[in-house]
Order: structure tokens, then C-alpha cells, then sequence
């Protein structure tokens, strides 16, 4: 079990400050991914790229997951063990929602031997995702780490195999317009949609070990 004890530490000013920060990561993730879901699905359609309209609808499963974490830390039980455990199953969920979404997207791509249109928007838009996301992951681990918050940690991680797929479906389209290797997306959104699911057995493992403790 990943470990969820809060910092000894933190006194109560200083844990109401952090669960402010969190929110305030939060909402700016909810917020850069329903900006995200338009662009990139409206930069998939003009560029015929599957892999960017999949990236779209990722963004719709992150909205779910941080708006799940939002919930958490307003909750006035948020301490007790049985709803740490329910909100895990929820961003579980997202996770094996988002690997589905993925591995279809992934399968369609390989199957069809999908050709994609030059996107330099949507190279651009990716690398600038990438670096957002990443930054917000760091945010948000560090305080989850902080406040023990086992859904803030969680979701965490999310936002940062957000950031890889956004860096994947980025190399993709360089090495289809560089090499041809319209394989190259695929390959690597597999690996992601992988990653996602094993995230979310974890979270799984984690609410049940923290209901069994509880």
C-alpha cells in the first residue's frame, strides 16, 4: 500500500492553506481540459488523427477524475477511511475508463493503418499540454504527499500519464510527418492505456486495503 499518513507536522492553518492549493490544481486541470477537449478534438478532425480526437476524449475522463478529487477535499468526512475508499474507486475508474478509450483508439489506428495529415497546431498545442500537465502533477503530488490525501496522489498520477500521452501522441505525429511511422502513436498510446489500467487495479487495492484498516 502506498503510503497516506499527512505530515506530523502540518498544523491546522497550514493544512487548510494545502487543501486550498489542491483545489486550486484542480479546478486548473477541469479548466485546461475542457479547453483541451475542444482543441484537440477540433485539431484531430482537420488533420484526420485519431490519436488527437482520442486525446480529446481523455481530457473528458481527467474533468471526471479532478472533479472526483474536488468532492474529496470539500467533504466534511474527508479523514474517514470508507469515503478515502470511495473516492479511490471513482478515479479507478476514471483510470480503466481512460484505458479503454485508449487501447479502442490504439486498435483502430494499427487495424486501419490510419494515414494522418501534417498538424503543426497540434504539435505545438501537445508540447505546451505536456508541460502544464506535468507541472500540475508535480503540484498536486507534492501536496497529496503533504496532506496524506490518497485520491489527490492518485489523481496525480493521472495528470502525469496525461502529460506522457499528450508527449506520445506529440512524437507520433513528428515521426509520421518525419518517417512515416504512422505506427509510432499507437504503439506508444498502448503503453499509456497499460499504465492506466495497472494505476487503476492499484487504486482499487489501496481503497480496499484502507476499508479493511478502517
Amino acid at each position: 500500500m502506498r503510503p497516506t499518513s499527512a505530515d506530523p507536522s502540518l498544523d491546522a492553518a497550514t493544512r487548510t492553506r494545502l487543501e486550498q492549493g489542491a483545489a486550486r490544481a484542480e479546478f486548473a486541470t477541469i479548466g485546461w481540459n475542457v479547453m483541451e477537449m475542444f482543441i484537440t478534438i477540433g485539431l484531430g478532425i482537420a488533420a484526420r488523427s485519431l490519436a488527437l480526437i482520442a486525446f480529446g476524449m481523455d481530457s473528458m475522463v481527467e474533468v471526471f477524475a479532478s472533479s472526483v478529487v474536488v468532492w474529496h477535499l470539500r467533504h466534511p468526512d474527508r479523514h474517514d477511511a470508507a469515503v478515502t475508499a470511495w473516492a479511490l474507486r471513482l478515479v479507478a475508474a476514471a483510470f480503466f475508463l481512460l484505458a479503454a478509450v485508449l487501447v479502442v483508439a490504439a486498435a483502430v489506428v494499427l487495424l486501419a493503418g490510419h494515414t494522418v495529415e501534417d498538424s503543426p497546431l497540434g504539435v505545438g498545442y501537445l508540447a505546451v499540454t505536456a508541460l502544464v500537465m506535468l507541472s500540475l502533477a508535480l503540484v498536486k503530488r507534492r501536496i497529496g504527499v503533504r496532506l496524506g490525501s490518497a485520491p489527490l496522489t492518485a489523481e496525480a498520477r493521472m495528470t502525469f500519464l496525461d502529460a506522457a500521452l499528450a508527449t506520445s501522441v506529440l512524437l507520433g505525429l513528428v515521426a509520421n510527418t518525419a518517417f512515416g511511422w504512422w505506427w509510432a502513436d499507437p504503439a506508444a498510446t498502448m503503453l499509456v492505456a497499460g499504465a492506466s489500467a495497472f494505476e487503476g487495479i492499484q487504486n482499487l487495492q489501496e481503497a480496499a486495503e484502507l476499508e479493511a484498516s478502517g
